[in-house]
């Protein structure tokens, strides 16, 4: 039986799958399993028809098979990608998070009130005005004193703090140091 249909079943194989060792595998294994299975077989149709159908299923259960782990090895290489940060990363961003905490310390109190209004609670200039009863002229002044007094605070920081806003463009500064304090906990 192996002789007369194997070279058949073997071509039918190579074309479901492409891949002509794939399908003498898929072959032989459904060969192998045939004659492991034999004394328990009822075969209802003809034998050439039963052979092609377990070809044909055991074929379809590999590509599965394959779609499954090429999936799954996106979702990996994703998820590394996404949650891997080198050892120095959790280092500089710590004692980015200290020179910032110490900065900001430095502020006058309006001007550090206004710049964590605006950064950490992601408020508009209008809102703060409101909120603060001021005019959105003086928060734009605070905004930019606090802004080049940070500048010169966190100097050191700043290429760390410029690749952290390139990797995650679109998140705000205080999204970032939350996915980075989450991450590192």
């Amino acid at each position: 039986m192996f002789k007369s249909h194997y070279k058949a079943l073997h071509a039918y194989a190579s074309v479901m799958l492409r891949d002509e060792d794939t399908a003498e595998e898929i072959v032989q294994s459904m060969f192998l399993k045939f004659w492991e299975k034999r004394s328990l077989m009822n075969v209802q149709t003809s034998i050439k028809a039963y052979l092609y159908k377990c070809v044909h299923n055991d074929s379809l259960n590999y590509l599965k098979h394959q779609t499954i782990k090429i999936k799954y090895q996106d979702y990996a290489v994703h998820s590394m990608n996404d949650h891997y940060e080198p050892a120095s990363s959790k280092v500089e961003l710590t004692e980015l998070e200290t020179r910032l905490q110490e900065a900001l310390k430095e502020l006058p109190e309006q001007c550090r009130t206004i710049f964590q209004m605006s950064r950490f609670e992601e408020l508009k200039y209008r809102e703060i005005a409101d909120q603060l009863g001021l005019s959105v002229k003086t928060i734009e002044n605070q905004m930019g004193k606090a802004l080049r007094i940070l500048r010169i605070k966190l100097a050191d920081f700043i290429t760390v703090i410029a690749l952290m806003v390139s990797t995650y463009a679109g998140y705000s500064l205080p999204q970032i140091i939350t996915y980075y304090k989450d991450f590192f906990k």
